[in-house]
């Protein structure tokens, strides 16, 4: 039996439900803001976030208790309560006072909610900052009032600019600790106008706060009565937001997240409309193929729809049985996007490791997931200048301008026109770890002024012709393992049985085509792609091609791999033990380079990367070269 009390605490369970559906129906139909804080190093970015929180009534009492335990733990000069602590979640941050990692917090208000990033403010996590920011509507960029326009206070509002956001807050902070001094403000404002026209910044909300103090954060404050404008937390309620993420007002285009198949009866392709509104009976065109069709049917949980808009999640059902899959993009059939393989693209750089120009990155944007090549930086951005600097790669954090190559025509947008359709990100091959993020520019002309002339004569003709199979043999191991020696062999013993061959070696081809490069690790990446290049079209050609190169980075014999035709390409490791192929030398260069006189020579000061799935592994140290030869023509012709 149940007591039935006006006690709250009382509540029946219908009563209970009751409340929490009046509370998902008042709270449901709000606009949601994304935004972050930025700025340099204790602006007190943590701390506003944390009033924010607490003044919003967005801290359960359990919580309200560790923080003011923690509070008295580390001491905060007065104040009852440390509010960074509600956000600086990680042991290190507490323990250090900063923040490290992007912190996401959500609160709500009779109004709107909320989803807040507080952003590093060291130079070191420019990378976690541009994560925070990839998403935000808004961007709140804090100046301690005692310090003025920092260095990194430039860096995050260039990267605002340059990731698009375009509602900007200046907030002014710690102003209790200036005095409520408007001549203070006016000056660091008047200092960051100046800046911002430089980086063509010049749209922003400037006001005096004190997260400490809690001045300007929710209501208007009484210390500093020279200031008329909108207190934070009431602009963040009313400020409209204008996205580039998911502009309902531009073209339909839907990526294809992917197929959904339940059954023979339903074909239905599910993505996240990243611009623009559908209905049933609208011409579309999947791209980069160009098929067109109707939509059939908008289908979501709730049932089918009569229209649906950016930003929000369906499946389309299409009239015609048209190729289309995970990765291809569903847009409005008279307005189709650019499609393309050659940009020009902005890179910030994230990874430890600088950028290896020439080397084949995984690059995902969209749904789509693609192989590509990043050239040599035009130019890396000073961000307190804007000069335009010299460089042949990026470093951890710099950002440059610099064309990039994908493996295939891929369908897109300029960033500046839809984030979801012209931002990517780079993912390391070996790794898997995000090490670029970046914005597309344009498309080179040379992309689609440059068009693959068919011929009469096929591949498959020249071949024919010469009656075998084509193939690379790729021959990769340590300087001094054997390779020419056993490649040599190859070829003479398939010459006898009348096969049509094409010897290219390492030594050879850097006398010619090749002899423009040095042993850099990106010389070495953009010599391998050119064998590979060519290589290729001597496949076309019906060829035999047996490479002996040291080759030492997977990356790019998993590129060369990905251009030849599936089962052509055969890697060699020639397997020796870098004391057996000292021994050796040749040549001489184990000798050099132990002395110095020889940099980036592999196995010494460069590393090989051995293959983890080579076709074939030939150990030297217990056959000989013709036996190594044998096994390699019985592995090509069984």
């Amino acid at each position: 039996m149940t007591t039935q009390t006006n006690d709250p605490i009382y509540k029946t369970d219908a009563l209970i439900a009751e409340d929490i559906d009046q509370y998902l129906q008042v709270h449901q139909h709000k606009t949601m803001l994304r935004f972050i804080t930025c700025g340099s190093v204790d602006d007190g970015k943590s701390t506003l976030i944390g009033r924010l929180l607490y003044d919003s009534k967005m801290i359960f009492e359990d919580q309200l208790a560790t923080l003011e335990a923690d509070s008295k733990r580390v001491g905060t000069q007065g104040q009852e309560i440390d509010f960074a602590l509600l956000v600086d979640g990680l042991a290190a941050e507490r323990e250090q006072g900063i923040t490290i990692d992007v912190a996401y917090r959500f609160f709500a208000t009779e109004k709107r909610k909320f989803i807040v990033a507080d952003t590093p403010g060291h130079e070191q996590y420019t990378r976690n900052m541009v994560t925070g920011a990839s998403t935000a509507d808004l961007a709140v960029i804090l100046i301690d009032a005692r310090k003025g326009v920092l260095t990194q206070t430039k860096r995050h509002s260039y990267l605002v600019k340059l990731l698009g956001i375009k509602n900007v807050v200046l907030a002014v902070n710690k102003m209790d600790l200036v005095g409520y001094s408007q001549e203070t403000f006016d000056k660091i404002v008047a200092d960051y106008t100046e800046f911002g026209k430089t980086i063509g910044l010049e749209d922003f909300v400037p006001m005096p706060i004190s997260g400490y103090k809690g001045d300007n954060i929710t209501t208007s404050s009484d210390n500093m009565p020279w200031f008329t404008g909108t207190p934070l937390l009431p602009h963040l309620e009313t400020v409209e937001i204008t996205s580039s993420h998911e502009p309902v007002d531009a073209p339909f285009r839907m990526p294809v997240q992917w197929v959904n198949r339940p059954n023979l009866d339903f074909r239905g392709f599910a993505g996240l409309i990243a611009s623009g509104r559908v209905s049933p009976g609208d011409e579309i065109r999947v791209l980069p193929s160009g098929k067109t069709s109707k939509v059939a049917k908008i289908v979501t949980f709730e049932g089918d729809r009569d229209e649906a808009i950016a930003g929000e999640a369906v499946t389309l059902t299409l009239e015609d049985e048209i190729d289309c899959s995970r990765g291809q993009v569903i847009v409005a059939a008279q307005s189709p996007l650019e499609v393309a393989d050659q940009f020009e693209s902005t890179i910030i750089w994230m990874d430890e490791e600088e950028m290896i120009p020439g080397r084949a990155y995984w690059l995902k944007i969209g749904t789509q997931t693609v192989s590509a090549t990043v050239q040599a930086p035009k130019y890396e951005v000073n961000v307190n200048t804007q000069e335009h600097l010299a460089t042949k790669t990026l470093d951890l954090n710099a950002i440059g301008v610099a064309n990039i190559t994908t493996d295939r025509e891929i369908p897109f947008a300029p960033y500046e026109e839809n984030h979801d359709l012209g931002g990517f990100i780079l993912i390391d091959k070996m790794t898997n770890q995000t090490v670029a993020a970046g914005m597309l520019h344009f498309a080179l002309r040379r992309s689609t002024n440059v068009h693959w002339q068919a011929t009469d004569i096929s591949r498959e003709s020249h071949a024919a012709m010469k009656n075998q199979k084509p193939a690379v043999l790729w021959l990769t191991g340590l300087s001094g393992s054997g390779k020419s020696t056993i490649a040599n062999i190859v070829e003479k013993k398939l010459a006898r049985m009348n096969r049509h061959t094409f010897l290219l070696d390492g030594d050879n081809v850097r006398h010619g085509l090749n002899k423009d490069l040095g042993f850099t690790e990106a010389d070495r990446i953009e010599n391998i792609r050119r064998v590979g290049e060519v290589a290729k079209l001597m496949t076309d050609a019906g060829l035999i091609v047996i490479t002996a190169f040291i080759s030492p980075f997977r990356s790019e014999r998993d590129m060369v791999r990905s251009m030849m035709q599936p089962g052509e390409f055969v890697e060699v490791f020639v397997d020796t033990p870098l004391e057996v192929a000292e021994e050796r030398d040749v040549k001489g260069l184990y000798k050099k380079a132990r002395s110095g006189q020889l940099k980036n020579f592999t196995g010494i000061d460069s590393p090989y990367e051995a293959p983890d799935n080579a076709e074939l592994r030939i150990d030297t140290t217990e056959m000989t070269p013709e036996e190594a030869a044998d096994l390699i023509i019985a592995r090509l012709i069984p």
